[in-house]
């Protein structure tokens, strides 16, 4: 379900609700479903003609978690010193 998500995502970019979300400062987050009722999230950001996943987890709660929210700033930060 994620491949396939993350696929769509790639070749439809820019895309919004219910596949993904802007979650603030160049931020996103892909939406996928699991079986069970479980849902994934990637928290990803886009670069020239390249979308980054920074983050990935499962998500238990109806907002997205501060320390996976600040984990994805911090790696999206680094990876802009590294290719700027």
């Amino acid at each position: 379900m994620i491949g396939f998500d993350l696929q769509r995502l790639e070749h439809r970019w820019p895309v919004g609700m219910p596949l993904s979300r802007p979650l603030g400062e160049g931020l996103h987050e892909l939406r996928s479903n699991l079986p069970g009722g479980r849902s994934a999230r990637l928290l990803f950001f886009a670069a020239a003609a390249e979308l980054v996943v920074v983050v990935g987890f499962i998500k238990k709660t109806g907002k997205t978690p501060k320390g996976e929210l600040d984990r994805a700033r911090a790696r999206k930060r680094a990876w802009e010193r590294v290719h700027e």
